[in-house]
């Protein structure tokens, strides 16, 4: 693929968090030619990940569709089990599913992501119950008993990945074997499948960091990042611009066993007004992360990714104009310079 071409020896996909606009999200992607969309999981941001993905189901007939990621440790492994019966069974040989630990999902709920080694557990199981076998769960055997007519014919063919964005997971990940993984920085070997997960918005021309709409689309993802290091040390957080601001607001709203429940609102889809202010005194550097720029900008980041691995872009569209950001995605990857 040469420089500023037509992104084609890769796969387009995009990421959404349940919501009321779901379908037609995942039919206006379908029509864009999206290879794949996958379904954010945090239930204390976002209504369910199971009901989303059956609407996506009902709504399309050829879009791949991703569980991105299924959270380990939110459920009974048979529940998530069913419930990908369910959408394998609404939308035969579509549906992948991809665990992870919960960075943003269980902070929300005042707890931390689990370990590895739980995630890896709950991954061997989940993937046993779809192939119809006896599972030992919390000491009791389990195993999918559902009746014809009841659910699908098992054994339940779903690819199972796994996010794995750090050396454990990354690990566990070779030790699963599984046939993908999701991660968000330059993959650490060749996968069979690797789709990278990014946020930005498409340049068009005279904008910059200044101007409303860029702000509004790469702007959740610049204050994603935040939310992350506030996380790990809040003290941190001083030293980005605005970022004092920001903190002293959070934290006299909220005693400290309630500030979980405000930071990570809009993660990576809607900015507060709190994080607004945050990303506008983040100057040109909200353009840095994530994939934000023009066409020919957003290609070569495109053939690079290729060059280290990837085989998947998963864009993570935000902002007032969800259509019209995945629109101008598709048209920037996928379409050659005259």
């Amino acid at each position: 693929m040469a420089g500023g071409g037509a992104v084609d020896v890769m796969r387009l996909s995009c990421a959404l968090p349940p919501s009321a606009a779901i379908a037609e999200y995942a039919r206006h992607a379908e029509q864009l030619g999206y290879h794949r969309l996958w379904v954010f999981e945090s239930p204390g941001l976002h209504t369910d990940l199971w009901i989303a993905l059956a609407q996506a189901a009902a709504a399309t007939e050829r879009i791949g569709l991703g569980a991105g990621v299924a959270v380990a440790g939110l459920r009974h492994p048979m529940v998530t089990a069913s419930a990908a019966a369910s959408v394998a069974e609404l939308a035969p040989g579509r549906l992948t599913v991809a665990f992870g630990t919960g960075h943003t999902a269980r902070r929300v709920l005042g707890q931390r992501p689990v370990r590895v080694t739980d995630l890896v557990d709950e991954v061997r199981q989940v993937r046993s119950l779809l192939a119809s076998q006896v599972v030992d769960i919390d000491g009791k055997a389990c195993q999918m008993r559902q009746l014809p007519g009841f659910g699908p014919v098992r054994p339940i063919e779903v690819p199972v990945w796994l996010a794995a964005s750090g050396p454990r997971a990354i690990a566990a990940a070779r030790d699963l074997e599984v046939p993908g993984v999701l991660v968000t920085g330059t993959p650490d070997r060749p996968w069979h499948e690797c789709a990278l997960l990014r946020f930005g918005t498409v340049l068009r021309p005279g904008e910059d960091h200044t101007t409303p709409r860029v702000i509004d689309a790469a702007g959740p993802g610049w204050a994603s990042i935040v939310h992350a290091i506030w996380e790990r040390s809040p003290d941190a957080v001083d030293d980005i611009p605005g970022g004092h601001r920001w903190r002293d607001d959070l934290e006299t709203r909220r005693p400290p066993g309630q500030r979980h429940l405000d930071v990570h609102q809009g993660h990576l889809t809607t900015l507060t007004d709190r994080d607004h202010e945050l990303v506008t005194a983040a100057g040109p550097a909200l353009l840095t992360p994530g994939w934000t720029g023009t066409p020919e900008q957003l290609r070569d980041r495109a053939t690079h990714a290729a060059a280290s691995g990837v085989t998947e872009i998963v864009y993570a569209p935000a902002g007032g104009d969800i259509t019209a950001e995945l629109s101008a995605y598709a048209k920037a990857l996928t379409t050659a310079d005259s």
